[in-house]
Parts: structure tokens; sequence; C-alpha cells
């Protein structure tokens, strides 16, 4: 009986080796470049060393402005989850609990709103940003943040609260309580691994964006991370080196919060998922 457990799952152990592997080798290949010349890339782009380059962090971090744009990202990061998870929880329990008409037909546009590309409204929205004055600023760019990011949010947030149990918001209403009450006091708590979740997948794709970025954000005094990449772009080439040890600078503060947080994260794409 255990052994024909044990090869039945031999294909999906395979096939997870197979995932990790796709998923594990770019980013061993990224480190291993980061501490190579661009001469010793074009030669050996997927082995080891001959000598670690350790300078390629320091002149990525000097050249790419780093100390500026990783402070610009984590206010861009930062405000646009707090703007779109306040907005998303406030449309998500309004859809889930007030018995509004025609939710469902909402729901279903939130649904098909995170499917359209948003890059399809971007030049009329620059010249109207630019009318309003918010072209080089980071309001304008959280602003265009929450919308993007708060069809998303607002749709997996209201599939947890539409599964949480009747029961508590009715006792609260017998005690006098508010909407607000309720929302603050009672779905919020209940709520938590939605809000963790929808805030991961936010700043997440708030930190590595780069087409609005570089588009509303001209100055360089206000750019994020994801834009330092572009400095080291020549006329005729690349400083590979450079851009390697660029690269995981950028992705290192995301992949130790993924890792610190990762079991809440599944955890909450799963519980949502099947919720909705």
């Amino acid at each position: 009986m255990k052994q024909s457990r044990t090869a039945s799952a031999i294909p999906s152990y395979t096939v997870l080796i197979l995932l990790a592997v796709f998923a594990v080798a770019p980013l061993i290949v990224l480190g291993l470049n980061s501490v190579k010349s661009t001469a010793e890339i074009s030669r050996n782009p997927v082995g080891f060393p001959e000598t670690i380059v350790w300078q390629n962090f320091t002149d990525a971090w000097d050249q790419g402005n780093y100390a500026t744009t990783i402070r610009n990202s984590i206010v861009l990061t930062a405000s646009t989850i707090a703007g779109t998870l306040s907005l998303a929880g406030l449309a998500a329990y309004a859809l889930a609990r007030l018995k509004l008409r025609g939710a469902g037909l909402i729901t279903f546009y939130f649904l098909v709103g995170t499917s359209v590309p948003a890059q399809l409204f971007m030049i009329p929205l620059f010249f109207v940003w630019r009318e309003l004055g918010l072209v080089n600023t980071h309001i304008g760019l959280i602003l265009i943040y929450c919308g993007i990011y708060s069809p998303f949010a607002t749709y997996l947030l209201r599939s947890y609260m539409v599964a949480l149990p009747e029961e508590f918001v009715e006792a609260a209403k017998i005690d006098g309580a508010s909407h607000w009450h309720v929302f603050r006091h009672i779905i919020m708590p209940l709520s938590w691994p939605g809000f963790l979740t929808a805030g991961l997948v936010v700043g997440l794709n708030v930190w590595n964006e780069f087409l609005f970025a570089v588009t509303f954000l001209p100055g360089p005094e206000n750019r994020p991370i994801a834009t330092s990449l572009f400095v080291f772009q020549a006329r005729f080439g690349r400083d590979w080196g450079l851009t390697s040890a660029g690269s995981v600078i950028m992705v290192l503060p995301v992949i130790v919060l993924f890792l610190l947080l990762q079991r809440r994260f599944i955890e909450g794409l799963t519980q949502g998922g099947l919720k909705a």
C-alpha cells in the first residue's frame, strides 16, 4: 500500500521539482552574474564567476541612485497599499453586506476591470494629469496605482466578507452598532488574511512597476527603484554586471518579505479563491 502511494506520488514530485528549478534557476544565475564583470558575463553567462567582483554592488548603488529610489519606492508602495485597502475594504463591505441593488453586476465589473490593460488609458490620462499638475508628483502616481489595483483588492476582500457568519453582524446590530462599527470591529478583524494578501499583491506590483513610473515621474529625484536599471544602459550596450547587481538590490527586499509572510500569503490566496 505504501509502495503504491510512493509510486503514484512520483509524477507530482517530478512536476514540482521542474517548477522549482524553473522558478529558482533565474535567481541563481542573476546572483552569479551580479559578482562578474561584463566581459566575463559575455564569455560565461551561466557559470560560476572566475573572479568575484563585489565592487559591482557599490558602483550600482551609487550610479543607480538607490538611496533615493528605494526611499521613493517605499513611499509609493506604502501609500498605495494604505489607499487601496481603505477604498477596497469599504467597497467590499458595501458589496458583501449592504444588499445593494446591482451588487452582483458591480462585482462582475470589478472582475472584468482586472483584466483590462492599464496601458490603454495611459496617454489620455497623462494629458489630464498634466492639466491638473499631478505629473512628476508622488500623489499623482499613487492615485493611478490605487485606481489600477482597487478592483482586484475589492473583489478579493468581498470574497472573504461574503462568507463571514451573518450571526456576528446581526448580534452587533441588535446591540446598536452602526455600519462603521460593524466594519471596524467585526468585519476587519475577521478578514485580516484577505487584507494581508491584497496588500502583499498590491505592494509587489507597485514595487516592480516601471512603465507608469517612468512616464508620470520624469524628474530623477522622484523616480522609484524600478527605474534605476535605466542608468546602466549605454548608447551601444549595457553594463550587465551593474545591471545584475542592481537587480539583486531591487529584488532582495521582496524576497525577504515574501519568505517572512509566505505562509499567510498562500493561505490568503487559497481561502479567497475557495470563498469566491
